[in-house]
C-alpha cells in the first residue's frame, strides 16, 4: 500500500548546522526533498540520504512546500524575493513557504505580503534547540500563519522533534520565539549568579547544579547547560551577539505593546558589557565566567563527566 503520509515535494533552503539536522530528519522520515545552500558542499552530504541538491533557490519553485532556515532578515528576502529567489519565477511557485529564521517584524511583513500577492502562504515556524537537541528528538517548534497552510505542513514539522505548537494566524510565532530567547538570557544570568554564590561559599558547581537540576527549580535547560558550567566549555551553541539581537527585538516589542521589561533591560546591559569584554562569539553560558570576574574570583574547570539530560 502506498504511504501518503508525506505526499508533497518539499524544498529546503539553508543547510547550516540546524538546517542540516532538520533536513536530515525529513529525509529519514521518507520525505521527497530538494535542497539548496549558498555553499553547495554543505548540502551535498544530504544527497547521500536521498535529497536532490539544486543550483539556486528558484529551482525549488516547483516544490509544494519550501522551508527556509538562513542567517538573518537580508538572507530571507534574498532567497525568497531576490532575482533567483523561490518566488522569482512566473511559471511556478510553491503553495507554502515555512520560514524558521529569526527576523524582525517589518521583514516578516514584507515577505508575507509579497508572497500572498503571488498566491503563496507564509508560515513562521521558529524552533527551540540546537543540533544536539534535534538529535535527541526534543526540539520544539512554534508556528503561526494561515491555519489551512499549517494543517498541510504539520506532519512535516512533527518530524523535527517533540512538540509543535500553533499560536495564531498572523506573525505571533516570531514574538513567541523572541520571548523564549529573552527568557534564555534572564535565566542564564540568574543561573550564573546563584552558581557563583554557591561556589564562593565552598560548594562545588557540579554538586550545586546536581541539587538544582533534581529540584522543582531544575529544568531541561539547566540540566542541558550543566556540563558547560561545570567544565567552563564555552563552545558556542548561541552566542552573546545573537542573544543581544534577540533581547533588543524583545525590548522593542515591549515598547510597542507598553509592557515594561526591567529584567530584560538589565540582562541586555550585562550582555552588552560582556560583548565589550570580548565574550561576543562565545556561548552565552560564559555569563558565569563574567560574573566570577565581577565577583573578583577566578574559576577553574572541574573536569567532571556530567550528563546534559539529552541522551
Amino acid at each position: 500500500m502506498e504511504d501518503n503520509t508525506f505526499p508533497h515535494l518539499v524544498g529546503w533552503v539553508g543547510t547550516g548546522r540546524m538546517g542540516f539536522a532538520l533536513a536530515s530528519r525529513l529525509l529519514d522520515a521518507g520525505v521527497d526533498l530538494r535542497v539548496w545552500n549558498r555553499t553547495r558542499s554543505k548540502a551535498e552530504p544530504l544527497a547521500e540520504k536521498g535529497a536532490k541538491v539544486v543550483d539556486a533557490p528558484s529551482d525549488l519553485a516547483e516544490c509544494d512546500v519550501v522551508f527556509t532556515m538562513v542567517a538573518g532578515p537580508e538572507d530571507v528576502l534574498a532567497v525568497t524575493l531576490g532575482p533567483e529567489g523561490v518566488l522569482s519565477r512566473e511559471d511556478a511557485r510553491p503553495s507554502i513557504i515555512v520560514d524558521s529564521t529569526t527576523i524582525d517584524p517589518p521583514t516578516s511583513q514584507e515577505l508575507t505580503q509579497r508572497a500572498e500577492e503571488v498566491g503563496t502562504a507564509v508560515l513562521a515556524a521558529p524552533v527551540s534547540g540546537n543540533p544536539k537537541v534535534v538529535k535527541s528528538g526534543k526540539l520544539t517548534v512554534v508556528v503561526s500563519g494561515p491555519r489551512d497552510a499549517y494543517e498541510v505542513v504539520q506532519p512535516y514539522l512533527q518530524q523535527f522533534g517533540r512538540k509543535v505548537t500553533y499560536v495564531g494566524n498572523g506573525d505571533e510565532a516570531r514574538l513567541v520565539k523572541i520571548c523564549h530567547n529573552m527568557m534564555l538570557g534572564v535565566v542564564t544570568q540568574s543561573l550564573a549568579e546563584i552558581t557563583m554564590l554557591a561556589e564562593a561559599a565552598g560548594v562545588e558547581r557540579s554538586d550545586f547544579l546536581e541539587f538544582l537540576n533534581d529540584s522543582v527549580m531544575g529544568s531541561t535547560f539547566t540540566r542541558y547547560k550543566t556540563p558547560a558550567l561545570v567544565n567552563l566549555d564555552w563552545t558556542p551553541t548561541f552566542t552573546w551577539h545573537l542573544l543581544r539581537k534577540d533581547l533588543e527585538l524583545g525590548l522593542a516589542s515591549g515598547k510597542d505593546h507598553d509592557v515594561p521589561l526591567p529584567l530584560t533591560a538589565l540582562t541586555h546591559s550585562i550582555v552588552m558589557e560582556g560583548i565589550g569584554l570580548g565574550y561576543g562569539d562565545q556561548d552565552f553560558a560564559a555569563m558565569l565566567e563574567k560574573h566570577a570576574s565581577a565577583s573578583g574570583r577566578e574559576i577553574e574547570p572541574e573536569n567532571k563527566d556530567v550528563g546534559d539530560g539529552l541522551s
